[in-house]
């Protein structure tokens, strides 16, 4: 990797990218139309990887016409802190796919761990409904925001609480997963979604900013 990065804004800029990293919206259909105009652009070589959390690797793989060289990679927020990618394949995933995804990761000094295709991969799947259970608290005794992501930060050592935690990632996007693997989403978290209240991205979610 070089010392600077070109920014650019057409897709066509891609065209020497050896790796593209997709970090769309949640949603087979804006994934699926991005793949197959990155299928046109890319060298038949090149590699395809989504950042999904929620969607099948082996459905997406299929739609970008390149299911050797597909790939999930899996970041999780605050990118700048947490160390972990999840790595998920389809069946079609070559070798060399898989050796590219690895070295990838380790330049962008990440630690990748493999983990099945399914909704969710491993961390969301269980760490959604854990954020939900935070949310149906909130809603059944009446306890504040704070005092539920200090107990959490402070007793448990996670570096942020879950309500901030949903804020960050979007309870849009906290929505969409919740129903991918089935978890029973909080009404709070659909009226908040309704209300346009999206979290930072939109300046007020659980809390406001």
């Amino acid at each position: 990797m070089g010392d600077t990065a070109e920014v650019v804004t057409e897709l066509d800029g891609l065209a020497a990218s050896t790796v593209v990293v997709e970090a769309v919206t949640e949603d087979h259909a804006v994934k699926a139309a991005l793949f197959e105009r990155l299928d046109a652009v890319l060298a038949d070589d090149a590699l395809l990887a989504t950042t999904t959390s929620s969607l099948s690797i082996t459905q997406l793989g299929a739609a970008s016409g390149r299911r050797d060289r597909f790939a999930g990679l899996h970041v999780f927020n605050p990118v700048e802190k947490m160390d972990l990618v999840e790595l998920a394949y389809a069946p079609a995933a070559s070798q060399p796919t898989r050796d590219g995804m690895q070295r990838l990761c380790e330049v962008l000094e990440k630690t990748a761990i493999e983990v099945p295709d399914v909704p969710g991969f491993v961390v969301n799947r269980l760490l959604f409904p854990f954020m939900f259970e935070a949310v149906n608290l909130l809603q059944s005794t009446g306890v504040a925001p704070e005092t539920v992501d200090a107990c959490m930060k402070l007793g448990a050592g996670h570096p942020m609480g879950p309500l901030a935690l949903l804020d960050f990632v979007g309870l849009d996007v906290a929505l969409s997963i919740g129903e991918s693997i089935e978890a029973e989403v909080p009404a709070r978290v659909r009226e908040l979604v309704e209300a346009g209240r999206l979290g930072r991205k939109s300046g007020a979610g659980f809390f406001d900013y």
